[in-house]
């Protein structure tokens, strides 16, 4: 009683009779609705199933870069091995002050010397920034990332990315900047990160020990001067020199006529 139940059956009292055949019972037969069941949005399954595709392509794509990234690494460090010894030599041979160092090279850092202890506002950072800028990287720099400028080479694309990793090394060990290292740091500054404390020292004894060297006086540098020059004699062009001198010398006649007269009346 109050209970709409029925057990479903498929043959019954009520089950019709056609002939001598007695037909099944159905839902309808009852007066069932047949029920829905839910359907999976065939659309939705299938951007589920292609964003997961993308996702794991995607994981594999990076799998496979840092793969990648890490045997470049492992061959760099190998071929770091192999020019190791080279590259100490270079800085060795650079930077060294038990041979025999150039008298304009001493003459020319006395005079930064002199002008630091004239002005008051100039660190031993300031004057380090001097003697950096006028010799190892005018010059030592210039040289060892173009090597053809003295001597008759070919530099093929390789060998000239190995010479400005080693430049910029050169230029690391110049600087009192200390750079902090991490994973996304360039590969040539994480190559030379042993290195380079070393390196760094190498050019602050190398400073050090041309400050301590016997002075050279004017006399001694225009003996130089004119020896140089006479050894020289037919291989430059002194027409062509004096007339770059005079193109500078118009160029900043005003200021260098102030500067001048400024250190004239100061002295």
């Amino acid at each position: 009683p109050g209970s709409t139940g029925q057990i479903l059956s498929d043959m019954d009292l009520t089950s019709q009779t056609e002939g001598r055949w007695k037909r099944l019972n159905t839902l309808a037969h009852y007066n069932v609705s047949p029920v829905n069941e839910p359907q999976q949005d065939s659309e939705s399954e299938m951007r589920v199933k292609s964003s997961n595709e993308e996702t794991m392509k995607d994981s594999a794509e990076q799998k496979h870069s840092k793969q990648k990234l890490f045997l470049v690494l492992l061959l760099l460090v190998v071929l770091q091995g192999t020019l190791q010894q080279f590259v100490d030599n270079f800085f060795r041979s650079v930077l060294c002050t038990s041979s025999a160092v150039p008298p304009a090279v001493k003459y020319f850092f006395d005079f930064l010397d002199e002008q630091a202890e004239r002005h008051d506002n100039v660190d031993e950072e300031t004057l380090h920034i001097w003697k950096t800028n006028s010799l190892p990287m005018r010059f030592w720099v210039n040289i060892l990332r173009n090597p053809q400028f003295i001597l008759d080479v070919h530099v093929t694309e390789v060998v000239d990315a190995s010479l400005h990793v080693i430049g910029q090394t050169f230029m690391d060990a110049c600087s009192k900047t200390e750079h902090k290292l991490s994973r996304e740091s360039p590969s040539n500054k994480l190559l030379y990160a042993k290195e380079i404390s070393t390196y760094k020292k190498m050019v602050d004894d190398y400073y050090r020990g041309i400050r301590q060297m016997v002075p050279v006086s004017d006399q001694d540098m225009n003996t130089h001067l004119a020896e140089v020059s006479r050894q020289h004699t037919d291989k430059l062009n002194t027409q062509v020199a004096l007339h770059q001198l005079y193109q500078y010398a118009s160029k900043y006649f005003d200021l260098v006529r102030k500067l001048l007269i400024h250190f004239t009346q100061k002295t």
